[in-house]
């Protein structure tokens, strides 16, 4: 899919599909990236923001009682920042579960640690790095 009206309906088909049980779906909504953080577009990101918030809890409902969902990065790209690069050390990362309560997961040591929550998750073989924080989701 192309664009992100696009890519979020093509989750959320993905999310009903029969055969997503013990799946990973990953969407990577790029236009956050690629044309408002490096294009520098403060209000496009703000706008794209805004869409996406509006159409979060429309994935949600779609959401089985034993998915997890995880929003986040894989680098920052404010779009106030000078010049295009990428600027930031520190990603969020939100993390959903039908039924959980709010807690924080802290900041994280590591990027790796969404892997090996994923891993766990999937009861795959431990990741050679990262903490899984699984049991913070149950």
């Amino acid at each position: 899919a192309t664009g992100l009206a696009a890519l979020i309906d093509e989750t959320i088909a993905q999310l009903d599909e029969p055969e997503s049980d013990q799946s990973l779906i990953f969407t990577n909504l790029v236009n956050f990236d690629q044309d408002f953080g490096h294009r520098r577009d403060p209000v496009g990101f703000a706008e794209a923001l805004r869409y996406f918030d509006e159409r979060l809890p429309e994935i949600k409902n779609h959401l089985r009682d034993d998915d997890l969902l995880f929003i986040t990065a894989d680098h920052g790209c404010d779009p106030t920042w000078q010049g295009t690069d990428h600027t930031r050390e520190y990603v969020p990362i939100l993390a959903y579960r039908n039924g959980l309560s709010a807690i924080s997961l802290g900041v994280r040591q590591s990027f790796a640690d969404l892997g090996q929550t994923i891993a766990e998750y999937f009861k795959v073989p431990k990741l050679d790095h990262g903490n899984s924080f699984l049991g913070s989701l149950e």
